[in-house]
């Protein structure tokens, strides 16, 4: 089942130039979270340019979450299978040929299904986390995690203004163009700097286990990004919620009884393993929030009371400095994982995420208060994601971590779905009409953001249970002491 890989580095392990490797592999997770926020700029006019309703235009957006979702895990095991350098650059195909779709679209079906395509890609993020074991020195391991990690918020903090920009001053294609041109760049970064890394899993791949798994993501994941247009009682969002219910209980069965799974629930169940995916779950979910109350904040009119009359291109500049801080703030995550553990720097994130949420009660009411707010908020999001790829590459072994890797990002993107639903219905809810329109009131906006902040708390609460480093070593032995012959029998 594992191909040879060809390219110009035939050597696995910590090399001489890895610091290159890196670089590249957190560009290119850049570069796929860009994707997510390419057609925020776009989203009122996408009913013009696909000529259809504004509730069918939102799948543009819907698409490439799905999609995102899906694939990652999926690709994770492939990485393992096959090699992460080989599905790197695998990732990297439908991500270009989504943009080309999509900057030759002219109604609704092409453009959806090339941005389906554009969220393939982001199985290139848990891919590089997972390689970086292989490739860097052990001293750098934790820094290099945590920046390849900080680079989805990276990404969606600095492509909001970039796409702004080009959407006010250019043809809207040229984003697609463009992101095409990245990703083929990216593509060949991968090809001549990152190094082969032997194939690490073992058996074949679990079709019918991906199959099930992306199924139940699908009618899940759908309720939570369509229930508000289609009713929170009816037939379809209660049918769909179901049958993704009953779906995934019925992978789970499968998983456990078939010889190679595609996700290891008995790792998953590790203390250490349950407890990090459960808080990544609330960490994206905090995180999310945020990113869908501050542009709002910043772009409604001042005539509102509470609006900051910003242009997008503005809002979008107002929020740049959180990337920048997540850029900059992921080295000194590292350092306090490496000193105290990534447990340690997983509380200490949750609980600057809901510092960032509190302060936004007091800095509401200026477009500088607000940058302050994202500012703090981006600090905590990178301390949070550079700990938990850490703690969950600690407690798997180096022959699943690719595909462990996936699952968490999956928990992080269901996070954020929620989220979506939930901050949605709280603005749909709570709203004040002016000019013949319903908006979201400030006490809507001022909610959300103490449910960021709550949720932000319980994920530092999860996290005091996740075990220390003695007793995770523990467990982690003990479990790899188990004889091979008694876990085949537990899995037949």
């Amino acid at each position: 089942m594992n191909a040879q890989q060809s390219g110009p580095s035939v050597h696995a392990g910590p090399g001489p130039h890895s610091g290159g490797t890196v670089i590249v592999l957190a560009c290119a997770g850049i570069v796929a979270a860009l994707m997510q926020t390419l057609v925020v700029p776009l989203v009122g006019e996408l009913p013009q340019i696909l000529h259809t309703t504004a509730s069918n235009a939102s799948w543009a957006v819907i698409a490439t979450l799905l999609a995102g979702a899906i694939c990652t895990p999926v690709m994770g095991r492939l990485g393992d299978m096959f090699g992460k350098r080989r599905m790197l650059l695998v990732s990297i195909l439908p991500l270009v040929a989504g943009s080309v779709t999509c900057a030759l679209a002219d109604s609704l079906a092409p453009m959806v299904i090339g941005r389906a395509l554009q969220g393939m890609g982001m199985g290139i993020v848990p891919l590089g986390i997972s390689a970086v074991r292989d490739v860097v020195p052990a001293e750098r391991v934790g820094s290099s995690i945590a920046l390849i990690s900080a680079s989805l918020g990276i990404g969606g903090a600095l492509g909001l203004p970039i796409a702004a920009a080009v959407a006010e001053n250019m043809s809207w294609r040229v984003l697609f163009w463009g992101s095409a041109g990245l990703g083929a760049v990216i593509g060949v970064l991968i090809w001549r700097v990152v190094p082969r890394i032997e194939p690490t899993g073992r058996g074949g791949f679990d079709y019918v286990g991906a199959a099930g798994l992306g199924s139940g993501l699908l009618c899940l994941l759908l309720t939570v990004s369509k229930g508000a247009d289609w009713g929170w009682t009816s037939g379809t969002t209660l049918g769909l919620s179901a049958t993704g219910v009953v779906l995934l209980l019925l992978w789970g069965r499968w998983e456990l009884r078939v010889t190679d799974p595609l996700v290891d629930l008995r790792v998953t169940a590790r203390r250490q393993v349950l407890l990090t995916n459960l808080a990544s779950v609330v960490v994206g979910f905090s995180m999310y929030a945020q990113s869908l109350i501050v542009p709002q904040l910043l772009q409604l009119p001042e005539a509102t009371g509470y609006g900051l009359g910003q242009s997008m291109l503005a809002a979008g500049l107002w929020m740049m400095p959180g990337g920048l801080f997540m850029m900059a703030l992921s080295p000194v995550g590292a350092k306090l994982s490496a000193a105290r553990g990534p447990k340690v720097t997983l509380f200490v994130g949750s609980l600057v995420i809901a510092a960032g949420y509190i302060s936004s009660l007091f800095l509401m009411g200026e477009a500088w208060g607000l940058m302050i707010v994202v500012c703090i908020g981006s600090t905590g999001v990178a301390l949070a994601y550079g700990a938990m790829p850490a703690l969950i590459m600690s407690a798997v072994p180096q022959s699943e971590t690719a595909a462990a890797n996936g699952f968490n990002a999956l928990m992080r993107s269901v996070g954020t779905s929620v989220s979506a639903a939930v901050v949605g219905v709280v603005l749909a809810q709570m709203t004040v009409r002016m000019g013949g329109y319903e908006i979201a009131s400030e006490n809507g906006f001022r909610t959300g953001m103490l449910i960021g902040g709550g949720v932000a708390l319980v994920a530092a609460a999860i996290t005091l249970a996740i075990p220390g480093r003695k007793a995770a070593l523990g467990e982690r032995t003990a479990v790899s002491a188990v004889p091979q012959e008694a876990s085949d029998l537990a899995r037949s």
